[in-house]
């Protein structure tokens, strides 16, 4: 059982349902739920479910439970009020020694649950060009994702599905060879360059497009050449990614990269063994999987092309073979795939295909993490004033930019604390901004609003986090984690109660794969904290009275930091 006080009494409802009715109940059927109710903590709604069950009165119900409920110090009052809801408000005391058992947990109160391995795909640009503003969100995401798994005991399995075989290549190669620029040394940003000429070419001059797929040919045949010139822009490419990781600060490195071009040797084997055991048949020249219920916006069947006319492979091969070595050779419990919403239909028919091979058992769970797009202020897809795709790094480096303007002036920081704060802060912007939006939904752009000292930002938490630190600092003798806590007053008891709701923000953020649940609870915690600190002077107090108020500022700095550590944001010392 985790340390969220709304499980502990979800679990002494269902113990008091079977007890008053022999019937079975679940957590979820007792919908324990924190009160808005002045002088109320928890409302208990079992009894509205139960009532139409047990065919009685759900006022009834509510007082039956109610009176088999075992509350012992829990509880102060219980109480049936309504049709049938029955209001909790808990013992001060128990408050005060709940917080302080969870301050002194290494988890805050989290208690995981069996762990599993989890392999996830996420981030997956294109080599061989810059990282684009469209990467932000599977990137920020993932790695969010990723850490929350393993907050929670999982083993993860990161892995960077890079965009690194195919059309494209065959077309750069051969541009190269063909201007001569192959034996030169290149950029990333050449590389930007290369490949729009590349791609001009390949739609409008005769023969070149030919001469690409050739090259494709070539590259799979293990040219030496093509594979020599392949593996440098794979090597520029990939320095390239490495530095935008470093700055994101995300859990991507080399060991993760598990490229389109690994899983070129097994397409062949995957598409005889889709055709050998009867789950996949020719069409119109092509080798294709049908599965019930997936048709086309003009209702004919949708089909996974496993093999193209011209005895090919294209991204639905290579989506099967993935799955299949993370399903076989990764044994993972749950694949999880962080990709854009428009992918979702792929996903979904990939997920089936894989299941009706069987490669994927019953107990494995597949999940497509989708997510909507980054827009401007004209609510289109945010790019350059100029049209064009905005590079990752032209906006994280403004992001720093833009940081750094708001803490120029001031004089108390020296250069290197205005440089990382400035990192931290325009970094934590763009991350937050994208974590505390519910993923499934575009969000618009905005510097202002992303960097803004009130609101739901990641500068405000930082703030809040940065302001109990100097209050601790100013308190010279800090009482450790765990340290007794007194709630004498309301704001106490608030902040209390919401440093509680931990355990139950990361659950909540983990079982829905939806990090701005933990953002949600992590702003809330802030401004009540912010109202505790308005309300209840901490370092002008004396005695136990302070000692205890500057256990919960330091519960509440725990917990900002783990928080915020959990979405992959930096929380400077001093801002």
């Amino acid at each position: 059982m985790s340390g969220d006080i709304g499980a502990d009494l979800g679990q002494r409802v269902v113990t008091a349902v079977q007890n008053a009715f022999s019937v079975d109940c679940t957590i979820e059927d007792a919908a324990v739920r924190p009160s808005q109710r002045e002088g109320v903590d928890y409302q208990i709604n079992a009894a509205m479910a139960l009532a139409k069950r047990l065919r009685r009165p759900s006022r009834e119900i509510a007082a039956e439970i109610a009176s088999h409920l075992e509350m012992g110090a829990m509880a102060r009052t219980v109480d049936v009020a309504g049709p049938g809801f029955i209001n909790i408000t808990l013992s001060d005391t128990w408050i005060g020694e709940h917080t302080a058992r969870l301050a002194a947990d290494s988890r805050l109160g989290y208690r995981p649950a069996a762990p599993q391995r989890i392999v996830i795909d996420y981030s997956s640009p294109n080599m061989a060009k810059e990282m684009h503003v469209g990467h932000l969100r599977s990137t920020i995401i993932g790695d969010a994702l990723v850490r929350l798994f393993e907050f929670a005991g999982h083993e993860v399995v990161r892995q960077n599905h890079l965009g690194d075989w195919g059309t494209p290549f065959g077309m750069l190669v051969e541009h190269l060879v063909d201007e001569g620029l192959d034996r030169q040394e290149f950029s990333i940003s050449d590389l930007n360059e290369f490949y729009r000429e590349a791609r001009e070419k390949f739609d409008g001059v005769e023969g070149f497009a030919d001469r690409a797929r050739a090259r494709v040919v070539a590259l799979q045949a293990g040219d030496p050449d093509t594979l020599d010139l392949w593996d440098r822009l794979l090597g520029e490419s990939k320095r390239h990614i490495e530095d935008v990781y470093e700055l994101l600060g995300v859990k991507l490195g080399p060991g993760d990269y598990k490229g389109e071009s690994t899983y070129q040797p097994v397409l062949g084997d995957v598409a005889d063994e889709l055709l050998r055991r009867g789950l996949a048949e020719w069409s119109e020249g092509a080798l294709c999987v049908f599965l019930e219920g997936f048709t086309g916006r003009d209702g004919d069947p949708l089909p996974l092309i496993v093999r193209k006319r011209d005895g090919g492979y294209g991204y639905d091969a290579t989506d099967l073979a993935t799955i299949r070595y993370r399903a076989q050779d990764l044994k993972g419990d749950h694949l999880v795939y962080v990709v854009g919403s428009p992918q979702a239909q792929h996903f979904a028919l990939i997920f089936a295909a894989a299941r009706k091979a069987e490669w994927i058992s019953p107990e494995t769970t597949t999940t497509h993490v989708g997510f909507g797009s980054v827009l401007g202020q004209d609510g289109k897809i945010l790019r350059t004033r100029a049209g064009a795709s905005l590079k990752l790094t032209d906006l994280l480096e403004e992001g720093v930019q833009q940081a750094a303007a708001v803490i120029a002036d001031r004089t108390d920081l020296n250069e290197g604390e205005r440089a990382e704060i400035a990192r931290a802060v325009g970094i934590g912007a763009i991350k937050y901004a994208d974590l505390s939006t519910d993923r499934i939904k575009d969000y618009v752009f905005d510097w202002d609003r992303m960097l803004a000292m009130e609101g739901n930002t990641a500068v405000y938490l930082q703030y809040a986090l940065a302001r109990i630190r100097s209050i601790m600092r100013r308190a010279q003798a800090v009482p450790e984690l765990g340290a007794p806590v007194a709630v004498g007053e309301g704001a106490e008891r608030d902040l209390a109660l919401v440093l509680a709701r931990f355990p139950d923000a990361v659950d909540t953020a983990l079982r829905h794969l939806q990090p701005h649940r933990l953002a949600t609870y992590l702003f809330e915690l802030a401004t009540t904290f912010s109202s505790f600190y308005e309300n209840c002077p901490v370092l002008k107090s004396e005695g136990t009275v302070r000692q205890s108020r500057l256990a919960l500022a330091a519960h509440t700095a725990a917990v900002l930091e783990r928080g915020l550590g959990l979405l992959g944001i930096d929380a400077p010392e001093r801002l």
